[in-house]
């Protein structure tokens, strides 16, 4: 029956039937298992370019471009961001720094640069807010604050933690948008106070402050469901376990050469 269905012989079907698997097949049926191991690890999150990292570290060998035909092929894709914004208040009577990053984001060394910034989650009971603060050497989130206030006290509370966190000693310039917030005068005592040189992105200009924006691109793609959070103390919660547990420790930077901000401060540190 199942000839008849397919329209080839008895002696066809057979013949395809007990063929031999190919080493390559057999090999790519490894390869897949293997990929999918990484892709559930990174909880669907991980394209190609970043199995290929996590495979590497392990020793395998194959190819970026073969793993990325395999997982189109059995469609293996990461989650793309759910897009939401609400606009910032732009108004500010307060003083704004220059631009001294200039997007220079490739710092050689740790509490050069400082990068901060804030972002919106939707739970069900209203908004969250969440400010972090980066450190552009290795991208990790040294400081951050949640509250349910966009106020000079969130940003505050982002920077002290991140200076309670590194200890940084001097030299360190920190930059943001032209937010009221970081342009306060609560925001700029704390700097004056630690000896801080503040910067910030022309007006209007994301690219600016391309890294902190990425991180929160991140965090919407990978953490926020869809419909958002149930309460603020969920997202609190998860919120704090992706960033300490997940995005410091576990997730693969491009810039980084596919290390977690944690591991390649730990691997210069070494070096």
């Amino acid at each position: 029956m199942s000839c008849k269905v397919l329209r080839v012989s008895r002696s066809g079907y057979y013949k395809w039937f007990n063929a031999p698997v190919s080493k390559r097949a057999r090999e790519n049926l490894i390869i897949l298992e293997e990929i999918r191991q990484e892709f559930m690890n990174s909880k669907r999150n991980y394209g190609s370019p970043r199995i290929h990292a996590a495979l590497k570290r392990k020793g395998r060998t194959w190819g970026r471009g073969r793993i990325e035909r395999l997982m189109r092929k059995n469609g293996i894709r990461c989650r793309y961001s759910h897009k939401f914004r609400v606009s910032k208040d732009p108004r500010t009577r307060e003083k704004i720094a220059p631009n001294l990053l200039n997007r220079n984001f490739s710092i050689p060394s740790p509490n050069r640069v400082w990068v901060s910034d804030v972002t919106y989650l939707w739970t069900k009971e209203g908004w969250l807010h969440l400010s972090a603060t980066i450190d552009l050497y290795s991208r990790r989130v040294v400081g951050w604050s949640m509250s349910e206030r966009l106020d000079t006290e969130l940003v505050v509370r982002s920077l002290q933690s991140a200076i309670d966190y590194r200890q940084p000693t001097r030299n360190l310039i920190h930059h943001s948008d032209q937010g009221k917030e970081f342009a306060s005068k609560g925001f700029r005592d704390l700097m004056v106070l630690h000896k801080i040189t503040p910067s910030m992105s022309r007006k209007g200009d994301c690219w600016d402050n391309a890294v902190a924006e990425s991180f929160f691109k991140t965090l919407k793609t990978e953490l926020v469901p869809r419909n958002g959070f149930a309460t603020r103390s969920e997202a609190r919660g998860m919120v704090f376990e992706w960033i300490e547990m997940v995005y410091n420790r576990e997730r693969l930077h491009s810039t980084l050469g596919y290390l977690s901000p944690a591991l390649y401060e730990a691997k210069t540190r070494a070096s």
